[in-house]
């Protein structure tokens, strides 16, 4: 039966948290038994927030053996109810990014993976500070709903192959506490519980295999290649740790990827690109994320096959009828996959224009981030209310020489104030320089 197993029965016998927090702080390592106590505790909330935020910091300094960090995942996971998908017989494989400027692969990838015979329940997340979020952009369709119980999510994955869903009560309740007091403390930038977070909700959600997108660079989370190699390391010893098996991309987030960036235009190019059309960097990260995801399934024996495959199904338009179907299952108005137009468009479009000539030698990608967001396409606090109308299409590319007068970017918005803000953001955000520059390669990094 496809549904959800509950936790397991009582918790160990618990020791008192203070001993939790002064051993981790002198750098000792906490049992299997005492980070299942702590998160049984976190649960239940009868570890108070102060004793754990000492806690969190303490693992901010100390850090997590791969031990304990297998252990706190898992425990993590059994916090809440983990999906059972043993029902479906296709093989179930997600995909994560840990979010940039302009990311909408999600929304074009899971389609094409799904229609070359693949489950793809995916958990996706909202953003947050400059980053855009999957479900924040599929909240541009009016009626979908991504808050769905586990027996749904379940049978909307049986039916059209993908899910796209945000993390219900249900699934590892322990991470939204965490979460919440990561963020205040000013440990959110740790990578042993970056990875306990991703790693929980991914594997409470049923699946078999993992791809995770680690985006390096100015606009990414973590900008330096030393952090980003430690969370793919994180990350896949989770994985080997609970029997599944996670391939890890590095890919650049120095630009924006694609043209569009704010929540509809982002999937009004995802549906461009399952057209056949879309910007080449899209296109390019999808094929290589989708053939990955391919491998790991056992559904192609290599690469090239694995990237014509996904070739056929967006070509056929199989692709695009699997985002269909999963819209109309959700609730959505399955009409805006084939017409883009009824999604929201913002009322006003002023034009950005170089002021001299030069070569776009480097980009403050963060700072493209943070000019959407003052347009009003992301959020800065998770209660702050999305525009899904406005945002920008981004031309120039790094490397590209452009003279004086050229289009830069084209900002969307309704607030005149805000779009006069966001155009000194991008100005500022912009490098020029006059001898040609080497634009970084997509993908830096592919760890198996």
């Amino acid at each position: 039966m496809v549904g959800g197993s509950e936790r397991g029965s009582a918790a160990p016998a618990a020791t008192p948290i203070v001993e939790l927090i002064r051993a981790k702080r002198d750098g000792q390592r906490l049992s299997d038994a005492q980070l299942d106590a702590l998160i049984e505790g976190v649960t239940l909330g009868t570890v108070p927030d102060y004793q754990l935020a000492a806690l969190l910091m303490a693992i901010y300094w100390r850090g997590l053996d791969a031990q304990e960090l297998a252990a706190l995942t898992a425990a993590m996971v059994r916090s809440g109810r983990v999906t059972d998908l043993s029902a479906i017989a296709l093989p179930k494989v997600d995909k994560h990014s840990t979010g940039g400027v302009g990311d909408k692969i999600s929304l074009c990838l899971a389609p094409l993976v799904a229609a070359c015979g693949v489950a793809v329940p995916m958990i996706s997340g909202r953003g947050l500070g400059h980053t855009g979020g999957t479900l924040d952009k599929l909240a541009a369709i009016p009626g979908l709903r991504t808050d769905l119980d586990l027996a749904r999510f379940a049978a909307v994955l049986a039916d059209a192959g993908l899910v796209l869903a945000g993390q219900s009560d249900e699934l590892a309740p322990a991470d939204r506490r965490l979460y919440a007091l990561r963020d205040v403390t000013a440990t959110v930038e740790s990578i042993p519980l970056i990875a306990a977070s991703i790693m929980s909700k991914k594997l409470a959600s049923g699946l078999d295999a993992l791809v995770l997108d680690v985006k390096v660079g100015s606009g990414a989370f973590l900008k330096t290649h030393e952090r980003a190699h430690a969370l793919a390391q994180a990350a896949q010893a989770i994985g080997a740790a609970a029997g599944k098996r996670v391939t890890v991309l590095l890919s650049d987030m120095s630009q924006p990827l694609g043209r569009a960036i704010g929540n509809a235009n982002e999937l009004r190019e995802a549906i461009d690109t399952l057209r056949g059309g879309g910007p080449a960097d899209v296109w390019a990260l999808t094929l290589a994320l989708g053939a990955e995801m391919l491998l790991l399934a056992g559904v192609c024996s290599d690469a090239a096959s694995a990237r014509a495959r996904l070739e056929r199904v967006r070509a056929d338009g199989s692709g695009l009828e699997r985002l269909r179907r999963c819209v109309a299952l959700q609730g959505g108005d399955a009409r805006v996959i084939d017409d883009p137009r009824r999604l929201p468009v913002a009322a006003h479009a002023c034009e950005l224009r170089a002021e001299h000539d030069g070569v776009l030698a480097a980009i403050d990608c963060e700072a493209i981030g943070r000019a959407a967001v003052r347009l009003g396409a992301g959020r800065l606090q998770l209660d702050d209310r999305i525009d899904p109308a406005v945002g920008l299409t981004w031309q120039v590319r790094l490397g590209q020489r452009v003279a004086r007068g050229e289009l830069l970017a084209t900002l969307h918005y309704h607030d005149e104030a805000r779009a006069r803000a966001a155009e000194a953001l991008i100005r500022a955000a912009l490098l020029w320089a006059e001898q040609p520059v080497s634009a970084p390669p997509l993908i830096h990094e592919v760890r198996r």
